[in-house]
């Protein structure tokens, strides 16, 4: 891509962030709500794609990230008394410290085994909370301090989620994704040009274990409830996943265009249809799986709508 083709398209997520800014006084409280967990599951799609989509490690544990960052938020603002926002950059710091120390030997693994271990690891981390009574509270939870949150947290989300498409669009287009695409694709021959495998897979690690981090510290702030198994519920990892091939993994406007329209999708056949939203959304995940493998971008690529340089 030329270096105008960059520049449009940052230009269009800073414009679609401006006029994102600009609705929360707009909207009720649950359409305020229902933008921010949008903008939450782009955050989540996103990084899921990092490791898995740009490096070929499927994942069905990221849901443990964003549980670390929800409970360090919540012990933070409740037992200490500390300023929510700061809380977020330690959520971070400790993701990206339990990400090097599970990646480090669980990126060893490949296919199936790699993703059951990051199942392990996510579970592991649940009981673990569950059972620190001294520390998380165990499985009575923690709540924060009752506080208007609404409007602060959409920003913060918004904010977080401007940043995490800068920074997939960034590793998409640089010789660091480039790498990673070549591990996803034959990490054997990768190695064998001179890429350090070990040290690529663990950084794309820890980068897609920080933002769901913060996006647990922000979602934690918001509801001012959380317990073990509310934030490291095993169906936002699958949701992660779903969204991210939804859209087209690989690519950075595929999880976001996932998460955009799963998510609406499933706010829709749960009002719609309250006793059969989970076939609804079932079914429509076998239909796109059926019908179109390689996510909405691998399609619109396939018909000739788009060239394959103006979606990644």
């Amino acid at each position: 891509m030329t270096w105008r083709e960059h520049l449009r398209n940052l230009a269009l997520v800073a414009l679609c962030g401006f006029a994102l800014a600009l609705l929360p006084s707009a909207l009720s409280v649950y359409l305020r709500s229902f933008m921010l967990f949008t903008m939450m599951y782009v955050v989540l799609a996103l990084s899921w794609n990092i490791i898995s989509g740009f490096t070929g490690y499927t994942s069905f544990g990221h849901v443990a990230f964003y549980g670390i960052g929800a409970y360090v938020c919540a012990i933070l603002v409740a037992d200490y008394g500390w300023f929510w926002l700061y809380t977020l950059a330690v959520g971070a710091g400790v993701a990206a410290l339990v990400g090097i120390a599970i990646g480090y030997p669980v990126l060893r693994l490949k296919g199936p085994y790699f993703a059951i271990a990051m199942l392990g690891a996510a579970e592991g981390t649940r009981v673990v909370v569950a059972v620190w009574d001294s520390l998380t509270h165990g499985g009575l939870g923690i709540s924060l301090p009752s506080a208007e949150t609404s409007m602060e947290t959409y920003y913060a989300m918004l904010a977080l989620m401007l940043l995490t498409i800068a920074v997939a669009y960034a590793v998409g287009h640089s010789r660091f994704g480039v790498r990673l695409n070549a591990i996803r694709e034959d990490e054997g021959a990768a190695e064998a040009l001179g890429i350090n495998a070990t040290l690529y897979k663990l950084a794309a690690f820890v980068l897609s274990a920080v933002f769901p981090a913060v996006a647990g510290g922000i979602q934690a702030y918001k509801v001012l409830y959380i317990d073990p198994p509310s934030v490291f519920f095993v169906q936002i990892t699958i949701a992660m996943a779903l969204m991210s091939m939804l859209g087209g993994k690989g690519t950075v406007i595929g999880p976001i265009l996932g998460a955009v329209l799963l998510y609406t999708a499933q706010e829709l056949t749960w009002v719609n249809f309250p006793t059969a939203h989970l076939i609804a959304y079932g079914l429509f995940i076998v239909l796109v799986a059926r019908f179109m493998p390689r996510g909405l971008v691998g399609f619109a690529i396939d018909q000739g709508w788009v060239r394959k340089g103006m979606v990644h």
